[in-house]
């Protein structure tokens, strides 16, 4: 296949055709007879997903022979000319706000951010501004592409408002293509690694277990979601390791700290199958609100710092991924918070016994 180069300068990635604003020249050769033509300008086109090929095509951008295509199912013939106007991407509805954040790693493609807790991903009711979407339009600026001819960050996975830790973010229609398959198979072809440390009430009956639910929203509190029978919910899976124990002064375990490893990306995962089990996190408003009489089992520094937590005690450590564009595999870490930290050397200090094991301290860091 033949591409003319379009009107305006454009940078090209990897040897990928742009996704910038002007006009495309492709000729079908003999391998596309047949066809459909969003097959075959998405594979031509690795820079443009193909969603927003379709609906370029149904606007009437897409000109195949001269006459315009509105069907994506378009059949093409060896010869033919294909011809793709990209508009300028339009600014995001959302604004940009000047939002402090701290960048773990960024390129022209994507961006990793260590999210603090208290800061909510993406704009939505109640929340329409201050948000990380907000704060990345602001700081990315002329370097977000246009994602569906959008020029705002593509969010393929998200972090409950006060969870803190690593998340990722797509600055191109490429990028953001090539995360959301890996975030959508879940790690299960192994690009893809999610790691949490969390301080969990008691201790899970095993060093390592794994925890199999199906969850689905709660038909009693519509805010909550729920672990339902298999089939009627969604299917989830989370992975965990108890790392260190904490007991109360007469050495009775009272809380734990688990890593825990994600198979499945549901709402609240983390949250509802620990609560599933028996053992909610620690602050948790939500999933734990049977267990905060408990707090009185951690000693005077151990509550004190419960509450200055004000927060489920959940952080997003680890991510890892393969870069979506020059294939490369990235893995990043993230030191858990002062507030997290404060609690766990409280509970420490407050153990009878001592516990093994520290866990990494300090700023995010790419591993």
């Amino acid at each position: 296949m033949i591409a003319d180069q379009p009107d305006d300068d454009f940078e090209d990635v990897a040897g990928d055709l742009p996704a910038a604003a002007g006009v495309i020249t492709l000729v079908a050769g003999a391998e596309t007879q047949g066809q459909r033509i969003d097959r075959v300008l998405a594979a031509a086109m690795p820079g443009i997903s193909r969603s927003r090929l379709q609906g370029l095509i149904k606007l009437g951008q897409v000109m195949l022979d001269e006459a315009a295509v509105s069907d994506p199912g378009t059949k093409v013939r060896s010869g033919q000319v294909m011809t793709v106007t990209l508009p300028p991407p339009v600014a995001a509805e959302p604004l940009g706000e000047d939002i402090p954040l701290s960048v773990v790693f960024e390129d022209p493609h994507l961006i990793v951010i260590d999210k603090p807790a208290g800061l909510v991903v993406h704009p939505a009711a109640g929340h329409g501004s201050g948000t990380l979407v907000n704060a990345l339009i602001a700081h990315c600026g002329d370097s977000l592409s246009g994602i569906g001819g959008v020029k705002r960050p593509g969010i393929v996975h998200r972090l409950d408002k006060d969870t803190s830790g690593l998340i990722v973010a797509a600055k191109s229609d490429a990028a953001h293509a090539g995360l959301s398959e890996q975030f959508a198979a879940h790690g299960a072809d192994g690009r893809l690694q999610r790691a949490y440390l969390a301080l969990v009430w008691g201790v899970p009956p095993r060093t390592k277990g794994v925890v199999d639910a199906a969850l689905s929203r709660s038909s009693q509190n519509r805010v909550k979601i729920a672990v339902v029978p298999e089939g009627a919910g969604r299917h989830a899976v989370t992975h965990y390791e108890v790392l260190e124990i904490y007991t109360d002064t007469d050495g009775s375990p009272v809380a734990s700290l688990v890593r825990l490893i994600l198979e499945t990306g549901r709402t609240h995962q983390i949250r509802v199958h620990m609560a599933h089990i028996g053992h909610p996190l620690l602050g948790d408003p939500v999933y734990g609100r049977g267990f905060q009489t408990r707090a009185a089992r951690l000693g005077d520094a151990g509550r004190l710092a419960l509450e200055g937590l004000g927060r489920q005690a959940l952080h997003a450590a680890e991510l890892g991924f393969e870069h979506p564009v020059t294939r490369k595999a990235l893995a990043f870490q993230s030191a858990t918070p002062v507030d997290f930290d404060g609690l766990t050397d409280a509970l420490r200090a407050g153990s009878r016994h001592p516990v093994a094991g520290k866990i990494k301290r300090g700023r995010g860091r790419r591993a």
